[in-house]
């Protein structure tokens, strides 16, 4: 008589095989802790994920929508941004230990953890010294839903300023679709041609969708 599998309990299950064999339902119950009367905390974090369509858009709901569901409220709320924000901080922090070229990965989720919800597009710009280690990042330019103004000079000025060798740009397309337009691709070309003048590298241009990044340098678009 064969025995059956032992299923392990997220908790269990995250000391055993490490937090990345987790899914999306079981990270959701380590973080709620306890189910409802009529849901164990499972089934609570399945459905809760179900009716939100994705876990992006749990963590991105405005208060009252995030509230109205059954088993969450004001406290889960807070304590969820805190976790976020928590997060964000971890990973700027971890930016400015490693060096980027061994660490795009890192970055791109540094920079969707900065840029992917916001509703805005929002021109960042990471500041790197001559070993390609972080100096600043810094949020340069806010715009509309669909644009924003991006003035090269200023860009170079602020590089300057922090005696930079080298940039990472990037910004997001609050639509969810991280293809580049035209505009892009020649803003782009404008900020590494003013860069060249005073021997400033531009290393990547990173476009952030939802769940989903556009690495100008892994296309080939950097000269």
């Amino acid at each position: 008589m064969s025995s059956q599998p032992i299923v392990l309990m997220p908790r269990e299950k995250l000391l055993k095989f490490g937090v990345e064999a987790l899914s999306d339902a079981e990270l959701l119950a380590l973080f709620l802790r306890t189910g409802t009367r009529d849901l164990p905390v499972l089934e609570l974090s399945q459905k809760l994920l179900n009716e939100f369509g994705s876990f992006y858009n749990l963590i991105n709901a405005s208060h009252s929508d995030f509230c109205k569901k059954k088993g969450l409220g004001t406290a889960k709320y807070t304590q969820l941004k805190a976790v976020v924000e928590l997060s964000y901080r971890y990973l700027k922090v971890k930016m400015t230990t490693d060096n980027f070229l061994t660490s795009s990965s890192l970055t791109h989720h540094y920079l969707a953890s900065r840029l992917a919800n916001k509703d805005r597009e929002v021109f960042m710009v990471i500041f790197l010294d001559n070993q390609n280690r972080v100096i600043a990042s810094e949020d340069m330019f806010v715009g509309t839903y669909n644009c924003v103004e991006v003035h090269p000079r200023e860009v170079v000025r602020r590089a300057l300023q922090h005696n930079a060798a080298a940039l990472i740009l990037a910004h997001n397309h609050p639509s969810g679709v991280a293809e580049p337009s035209q505009a892009d691709r020649h803003l782009t070309q404008k900020i590494e041609e003013v860069c060249e003048l005073v021997d400033i590298r531009v290393i990547d241009h990173i476009v952030i969708g939802k769940g989903e990044y556009v690495s100008f340098a892994e296309h080939g678009w950097i000269s």
